[in-house]
């Protein structure tokens, strides 16, 4: 994987509010994080420049329940009333604007009873026909404003790529507001997608948790991956440091999802959402999803197996549960619970994997799905086929390292923070 030439020039931009293509870029930089400093998010930044940004151009914002001020107020609502901004759409990802969706499910078109504003639905939308979407809204510039959870088949980021592919296909501008990924940004790790397994969860060859924010993530997109760069603008955050957790930023937490309540949710879930390609239930239906695992005529053994392996930072519990939805709906399981005692030092892709690798040893039940959806959570067809053939957790983990480290050595020059 080489830099381009259009990522080298992308990678030495400015630092506060980073343009690429033709837009000028009109923030001073931002001022360093001191000790004990909050989060200013994009928006935050962009709100106290006074919109200039925005200034002239009718706008069409791509958000969910996510976007949010530190006080818990909808960016949407909040522009909606300050005459500053001639707000004309509103677009909503999967789970929809206001997030009344679950998992797979959109909101469709509608008008917000709130702000009377055109709702648009992006899932599932991309290319052409996500451009005449955004033909059809009359917005000029796209504002893109969603939390990440930092794990690649997330489909946020996607949706930021289509976003990004559609705006230049219609002729939009597009400003990307940072916020904080949830799990720090200090490397990636795991399993590089391999593009013949790209989907909507995972379009491009980047790690499976990238370790980056939704800027730098748009920065890489627009050096390394679109056909055309996009008329690209990222506001960046300030006072935000690359080892900070969730906790750590002092701004509010909303869940991005139905299936992400916490920011232990998004811990665990780099790694156990990978149990989306078994028949185990990934713990949907249940109040800790991503941290309970298990299916019907598992018992104490798996756990017990988990107990025997130094994996940093975490314990496995034996745990039994009945979910309300989604597999084994309203039947017992027995299973495991995840509990990490050391977030520093947990790694979620590797612990992922060593639950698979017991999983199938533990359990004579365990199969992957008819679909080998697993391929396309984890890039490549390679997890699967080793741990059918029976290799442990080094062997399987090892395999992706040089892809992994050519990776890294691109990842670090979109990095802004």
């Amino acid at each position: 994987m080489n830099l381009s030439r259009r990522g080298l020039l992308a990678a030495t931009a400015g630092t506060a509010m980073t343009t690429s293509a033709s837009a000028p870029a009109s923030a001073a930089a931002p001022t360093a994080p001191g000790p004990g400093s909050r989060t200013r998010t994009g928006f935050e930044r962009l709100a106290a420049d006074g919109y200039r940004l925005l200034e002239g151009q009718r706008v069409g914002v791509v958000t969910n329940p996510t976007g949010v001020t530190r006080d818990v107020r909808h960016i949407v609502d909040v522009m909606h009333a300050d005459e500053r901004v001639d707000l004309v759409a509103v677009f909503g990802p999967e789970h929809g604007f206001r997030g009344t969706a679950q998992a797979g499910g959109s909101q469709g078109r509608y008008d917000d009873p709130a702000t009377g504003l055109p709702v648009f639905d992006t899932y599932q939308k991309s290319g052409k026909e996500l451009a005449s979407v955004f033909t059809a809204s009359r917005a000029d510039t796209l504002v893109f404003d969603i939390q990440d959870v930092g794990a690649r088949f997330y489909t946020y980021i996607w949706t930021l790529y289509d976003c990004m592919v559609a705006a230049r296909l219609a002729g939009k501008r597009l400003v990307v507001l940072d916020r904080p990924n949830p799990v720090t940004g200090r490397d990636a790790y795991g399993p590089v997608l391999q593009r013949e397994f790209a989907s909507f969860v995972g379009r491009e060859p980047i790690a499976q948790t990238h370790g980056m924010t939704v800027a730098e993530l748009a920065l890489l997109f627009n050096g390394e991956f679109l056909e055309r760069p996009a008329e690209l603008t990222t506001v960046l955050m300030t006072g935000w440091r690359r080892t900070d957790f969730h906790d750590a930023t002092g701004l509010p937490w909303v869940p991005p999802s139905p299936n992400m309540p916490t920011p232990d949710t998004a811990l665990a879930y780099g790694g156990t959402c990978l149990f989306e390609g078994t028949n185990l239930s990934e713990g949907r239906g249940t109040t800790r999803p991503f941290e309970l695992l298990g299916a019907e005529g598992i018992d104490r053994a798996w756990a017990a197996a988990l107990g025997r392996i130094d994996l940093p930072g975490v314990h496995f519990r034996e745990a039994y549960f009945s979910p309300t939805f989604s597999k084994f709906q309203g039947r017992t399981v027995g299973g495991v619970q995840l509990h990490v005692h050391d977030r520093e030092s947990y790694d979620p892709v590797r612990t992922g994997i060593a639950l698979l690798v017991t999983a199938k040893r533990a359990w004579s039940g365990f199969a992957w799905r008819d679909d080998h959806w697993i391929d396309r959570l984890t890039g490549s067809a390679r997890v699967r086929t080793s741990i059918d053939a029976g290799a442990d957790t080094d062997e399987v983990t090892g395999a992706w390292q040089d892809d992994l480290t050519r990776f890294r050595a691109l990842r670090r020059r979109y990095l802004r923070h």
